[in-house]
Parts: structure tokens; C-alpha cells; sequence
């Protein structure tokens, strides 16, 4: 069965950059679209980008387009999101979660989830 280890969570100022990264574990990942979601203290979780199966279509929350990069490298079983300009607004634990389908799906659609990482700006 599939598993996910997010990673590279930390303190960073604000204007800072910093790179998680979703590792995969149990199967061919190549067979997963994977998303990355996010949970603020008090919010709802919501959903941050995705990447489908063939890592050529990518999708973006408008909170974070323009300043978040989702990749995936499948000889590695990893996915990444790479984080620039991040905001106090940023501050969240972190979730990477991949469906067995060929799109990105909300977040009930996604079968597996990792524990998460947590990441917080602030000076």
C-alpha cells in the first residue's frame, strides 16, 4: 500500500523560501496524481496544488499561484513544492495526498495521506 513522508517543514522569515518535499513509498508512484493541502490553527483545510499523473498539468490555489512550484520526480517516488515570497498567511501544517486516478481530485478523493509538516513564517 502506498505511503507518504512529507518533509522539509521549518521556521522561515517572511520573504523566505523553503522546499517540501513528499516521499512514496509501497508502490509506483507514477500511478498516482498527488496534491499537496494545507491546515492553518482554527481553518478549515484547504487545498494548496496538485499535480496530475504525467506531471505536465499542474494546479494552484490563487492564494499561493505565482509564488508556489509543484514537480514531481517519479525515478525518486517523490514530489516536491517549492515555496518562494511565503507569507505569515503560509503558516500551516503541510499534507501531501495522492489518488490512483489520472486528474487531481479534492481532498475526499485523495486515498492516501501523509502525517504532514509543519511550516511557519514569521520574523
Amino acid at each position: 500500500q502506498l505511503q507518504l513522508v512529507e518533509s522539509g517543514g521549518g521556521l522561515v522569515q517572511p520573504g523566505g523560501s523553503l522546499r517540501l518535499s513528499c516521499a512514496a513509498s509501497g508502490a509506483t508512484f507514477d500511478y498516482y496524481a498527488v496534491g499537496w493541502f494545507r491546515q492553518a490553527p482554527g481553518k478549515e483545510r484547504e487545498g494548496v496544488s496538485c499535480i496530475t499523473r504525467s506531471g505536465t498539468t499542474t494546479k494552484y490555489a490563487d492564494s499561493v499561484k505565482g509564488r508556489f512550484t509543484i514537480s514531481r520526480d517519479n525515478a525518486k517516488n517523490t514530489v516536491y513544492l517549492q515555496m518562494n515570497s511565503l507569507e505569515p498567511e503560509d503558516s500551516a501544517v503541510y499534507y501531501c495526498a495522492a489518488t490512483g486516478g489520472f486528474m487531481c481530485v479534492s481532498q475526499d478523493g485523495m486515498g492516501y495521506w501523509g502525517r504532514g509538516t509543519l511550516v511557519t513564517v514569521s520574523s
